[in-house]
């Protein structure tokens, strides 16, 4: 009888871990989803100028790798609740999978980071040669000035040394627009994109592979935790028929 009295302490004592282990992954995957999301977003028009729009795949990647973290989460409570050890083991399992992917996650996202700094002068040369002839480069460029306080690639004076010489744009104006003379620098922002933008990469697609990088590590406690619990339930199972 102490036996089992121990035993079903520390399964309710595992289920309790197991629980809070549960939340904390949830709220990891629901970083993870939504720091995908945010990065996506902010460097959109980034992809649009310099990656023909194809650039933003491995953030939708880690999103999706997040909301599949918290869905797995939710998961989880409903098999520590039940105590079925065949649905913990499965979970087990499934977990050691998470925690390759998201090695793999980081990875990807590190290796992507330096991928799209080396393309990204070039691309954006590209970009200040079509502005104005390319209504959907021009568009995407605008944005991008505007929401980084920029101007040009390395300064606002590409603009004026390109053959012809091109007229700076409105969206690099630090002023409201109709108090703005482009001519003027103390109306526009002088400090070039490149700068700007790979300030933010490697800032924020460094905290973002970091944290995937050390969410992978999570899931290894979920697999030590779930597959004790379902060692001592079905000890307990054996003990009662015993």
């Amino acid at each position: 009888m102490a036996k089992q009295l121990q035993s079903v302490a520390a399964v309710a004592c595992m289920t309790t871990f197991l629980m809070l282990f549960n939340i904390a992954f949830f709220g990891s995957g629901l970083f993870l989803h939504l720091g995908g999301i945010y990065m996506k977003l902010w460097l959109q028009d980034y992809f649009n100028v310099g990656m023909d729009g194809h650039g933003g795949y491995v953030f939708i990647a880690i999103a999706s790798l997040g909301g599949l973290v918290a869905l797995a989460a939710l998961f989880a409570c409903c098999c520590a609740a039940r105590q079925h050890p065949a649905l913990l083991y499965l979970y087990g399992a499934f977990l050691a999978v998470i925690a390759l992917l998201e090695l793999g996650a980081a990875a990807s996202v590190y290796t992507y980071r330096t991928t799209v700094i080396e393309g990204f002068d070039r691309a954006l040369n590209d970009s200040l040669l079509a502005y104005g002839v390319d209504k959907t480069k021009s568009f995407h460029l605008d944005i991008m000035q505007s929401t980084f306080h920029c101007c040009g690639n390395r300064a606002y004076t590409d603009y004026l040394n390109m053959q012809p010489t091109k007229m700076v744009p409105s969206s690099c104006c630090s002023v409201q627009e109709g108090e703005c003379d482009t001519t003027d620098t103390e109306d526009i922002y002088t400090e070039g994109c490149y700068n700007r933008v790979l300030n933010f990469i490697r800032s924020n697609v460094g905290l973002v592979a970091g944290c995937t990088l050390g969410v992978a590590a999570a899931p290894l406690i979920g697999v030590l935790l779930s597959c004790c619990l379902a060692s001592y339930i079905n000890k307990i199972h054996y003990e009662q028929i015993s």
